[in-house]
């Protein structure tokens, strides 16, 4: 229910929260986590896990991570980022306000086109896009959300983003646009794999193999001014573990090998 709710409102735009802690804690008690809402439903498993472990609790804020660091750059109290691409975390280290020794790449994802279920028209390949029954195809904004930028340019790679872009309908976040095809009000969307694997409302048309489509990364870091630095560094760690990482790889997330350090997005 937590994650459906944090998913839901995530789409609006809106600051989502979930916690298991009171409205009383004190920020030691509790680290506070602004995180891409891809990440949804394992990154609520391995938060209940380590606050089980640690007694500290975690608070999640899910959105788009454009939005996400809009939201720290104007202020917002936040002890640990993870951003859906490099281009988002580098907008909130530009202003001083990540400490860079903590930044490491957690995961990679890969993209799939998705259909509603049960609807006939299905493209074998990006190329199948271009077809009279895909007039609208639901993809994040390619001006700031990392699937939509994503998306972009792996059509763009193809030569295809010129002949797609007038039937692209932009959206606040992946989730957004997953939620727009389970509708029925597009006819596909270029979303997460991840996404269309937590979804029983749209068909996997086809997933991007992993050397054709773009570098996809997860980079996160604990802020400079988290009000819980050591809270905050603590899950981080924890995050790179065994455990955690079984649980985003049966989610469908990419783990790397080793824990690999982020680096600035090319300008």
């Amino acid at each position: 229910m937590a994650a459906r709710a944090a998913a839901v409102l995530g789409l609006l735009g809106a600051a989502v929260l979930t916690a298991c802690t009171g409205p009383g804690a004190s920020p030691a008690d509790r680290v506070r986590v602004s995180a891409a809402v891809s990440l949804t439903e394992p990154l609520e498993r391995v938060a209940d896990d380590f606050e089980r472990e640690s007694g500290i609790a975690v608070e999640l804020n899910l959105a788009g991570s454009s939005t996400l660091a809009a939201q720290i750059l104007a202020g917002a109290p936040v002890d640990l980022f993870i951003s859906a691409d490099e281009r988002q975390m580098e907008r909130v280290a530009a202003e001083s306000l990540v400490d860079a020794e903590t930044r490491v790449v957690l995961l990679s994802n890969r993209l799939a086109v998705v259909t509603p279920a049960g609807e006939g028209a299905a493209p074998g390949n990006a190329a199948g896009l271009q077809a009279e029954a895909f007039r609208r195809i639901a993809i994040g904004d390619p001006a700031g959300v990392p699937a939509g930028v994503y998306a972009r340019r792996y059509l763009a790679s193809l030569a295809l983003w010129d002949a797609l872009a007038s039937r692209t309908v932009p959206t606040r976040s992946v989730r957004a646009a997953l939620a727009v095809v389970e509708a029925g009000d597009a006819d596909a969307g270029i979303v997460y794999r991840t996404d269309a694997r937590s979804s029983d409302e749209v068909a996997v048309a086809f997933e991007v193999p992993e050397d054709e489509g773009p570098a996809i990364a997860y980079p996160a870091a604990v802020l400079a001014d988290a009000p819980n630095r050591a809270g905050a560094a603590r899950l981080l760690d924890y995050l790179q573990g065994e455990t955690p990482r079984d649980v985003f790889r049966q989610a469908g997330f990419i783990v790397p090998d080793r824990r690999p350090a982020s680096r600035a997005a090319a300008p």
